[in-house]
């Protein structure tokens, strides 16, 4: 819910998609106009940095 609260990108556990136990996946589907994606894929890059620094 942070992720997407924080950048507007809307992910799904692979536990749903049956990954692998121990290991930590997600699926997306992305639809940006191609202008947007870099902007999105920025977003994202910098959620994930954030959120590997506060859960390290």
């Amino acid at each position: 819910m942070q992720l997407l609260e924080a950048t507007g990108v809307c992910i799904v556990p692979g536990s749903g998609f049956g990954q692998k136990e121990g290991t930590y996946h997600f699926r997306t589907t992305i639809l940006p106009q191609p202008e947007l994606m870099k902007e999105m894929l920025e977003r994202f890059k910098s959620f994930h940095t954030k959120f590997l620094l506060e859960y390290k």
